[in-house]
């Protein structure tokens, strides 16, 4: 699939990813004096909703709007008694100033609407929403879900709207600390992709890149919400929370209970090796550069690791492709809204093993973490098998990357590196954290009792699998990628 589009605003420009084109939009403050312009015919936004995206978006929103001496109003929408208003006005949203109201009189006054509520809120409360929403506004959403929603009901967006999407490829906090990095190094921000689902005044594509310079991202990435929300979805499932938890979990136990490693040696070599010298080296260098670093037998470890770990988490990767891509998961999100009335979220790193985390973290020495060889070929194999089902799946290279390689070394790796796997989970949406719950478990027993008992078996590695590893079309993809990640890490302290 291709992607191009027209701006009158903005200036996009064409890069080359595995010899596939695309066109992106290069970010920067320079261009906030440009939003007044981009935003032509929004008197009021309204950001409704205060979860996970909600309050970076609307305070990044104010914030650049006020440097654009814009008096464009950024107005927050909340249900009445709501538990997040004194959260909302602790950060400078008002009722006396008229920045925070009921949400349904936001969404009614307001010319862009972004619906930030929770999935399972939004499935719910659409039609109220539909109906609330002035002719001609702009709805604006960070997440494909509602239009898969829609589609499983047979329904459609009213065609009087605007219909766009602007979604950071990273969680809420996320994109508002790197925002305030920004405020003093050039280029620090979250990357976003952009969809334009219905344009009913020729001003779609405008409103949306706006929205996505005001945000802060450095580059903005157009894609469809149809294709959003497969990949986001999806990834969340896999290699950015579910599969990277499942992994750390069953490579703890096996260096533990059938190697011997004392437990404080078992972490440094599963969680902290993959948060720390495999992220960052994926960061900056490419996925291919932390094997090439690897040398002798620790080069033959990760060969037979990757050969042993590549199908079976292929295998439940193209099963959660296939769920999202029929709308069973959807669904499974909504059913979910209902049983977590009574069956809140619980914290999921009271194990021994992350207990052993904080002790671990506590005592962390920089450049001291060991980047474990086989360790390195399970999470890597792991992210090449997402790669190659998204691929399948006719995805970009730019929406592959970001939600395989980008977002999780980038975004979601630190979180886990800073205070654990519940504090990545927990900063993201219900919809992450439902799937996350749900799949971990899956890589898990599929690693335990397929992969791993083959490397124990004496299985070698495949050398077709690992040359096709080594010649994979996506490093070059992910070279290219690497000037447009942010130019600083996120802090997470």
């Amino acid at each position: 699939m291709k992607f191009d589009f027209s701006t009158k605003v903005f200036e996009k420009e064409k890069i080359t990813l595995a010899g596939t084109e695309e066109y992106i939009v290069r970010g920067g403050r320079h261009l906030f004096s440009k939003l007044p312009a981009a935003f032509d015919g929004i008197k009021q936004i309204g950001v409704i909703g205060w979860g996970s995206q909600g309050p970076a978006q609307a305070q990044n929103l104010r914030d650049s709007l006020k440097d654009a001496g814009s008096d464009i109003p950024v107005v927050v929408g909340l249900r009445e008694n709501s538990s997040s208003w004194a959260k909302a006005e602790a950060a400078g949203f008002s009722a006396a100033d008229g920045t925070l109201k009921e949400m349904m009189a936001v969404i009614a006054e307001s010319d862009l609407v972004i619906l930030l509520i929770s999935d399972a809120a939004q499935a719910e409360l659409y039609p109220a929403v539909f109906r609330a929403m002035k002719s001609g506004a702009t709805l604006g959403l960070s997440h494909g879900f509602l239009l898969g929603h829609l589609k499983s009901k047979g329904e459609y967006f009213p065609n009087d709207l605007n219909v766009i999407g602007v979604c950071p490829k990273g969680m809420g906090p996320s994109v508002r600390r790197l925002y305030e990095q920004g405020r003093t190094t050039d280029g620090a921000g979250i990357n976003t992709s952009f969809a334009v689902e219905q344009d009913i005044d020729g001003k779609a594509t405008d409103y949306a890149i706006a929205w996505s310079i005001a945000l802060g991202a450095p580059f903005t990435f157009m894609t469809s919400l149809e294709m959003e929300y497969r990949s986001d979805i999806y990834g969340e499932r896999g290699i950015l929370l579910g599969a990277v938890h499942g992994i750390v979990e069953s490579l703890y136990r096996r260096y533990v209970e059938d190697q011997g490693m004392n437990p404080k040696d078992a972490f440094n070599n599963t969680v902290e090796s993959i948060t720390g010298p495999i992220s960052a080296t994926i960061s900056h260098k490419g996925i291919k550069a932390v094997y090439e670093g690897l040398s002798g037998e620790d080069k033959k470890t990760f060969e037979v690791a990757y050969s042993a770990a590549y199908r079976p988490a292929k295998e439940i990767l193209q099963e959660i492709y296939d769920e999202v891509a029929s709308g069973n998961e959807i669904r499974s999100v909504i059913l979910a809204g209902e049983r977590m009335k009574e069956y809140p979220f619980d914290t999921i790193d009271n194990t021994p093993m992350w207990q052993v985390g904080k002790e671990v973290r506590a005592a962390r020495k920089p450049d001291a973490t060991p980047l474990n060889a086989f360790t390195a070929g399970v999470y890597i194999a792991t992210m090449i098998a997402q790669i190659d089902v998204l691929r399948a799946g006719g995805h970009v290279y730019s929406e592959i990357v970001n939600e395989s390689v980008i977002e999780a070394v980038d975004s979601l790796n630190p979180y886990m590196h800073a205070r654990g796997v519940s504090y990545m989970v927990d900063n993201c949406s219900t919809t992450a954290r439902l799937g996350s719950r749900k799949w971990a478990p899956r890589f898990d027993y599929l690693l335990m009792q397929l992969a791993y008992p083959a490397v124990d078996a004496g299985t070698a590695a495949d050398p077709k699998r690992i040359k096709e590893f080594v010649e994979h079309p996506v490093h070059d993809a992910v070279g290219t990628l690497l000037a447009y990640r942010p130019s600083v890490d996120i802090s997470v302290a």
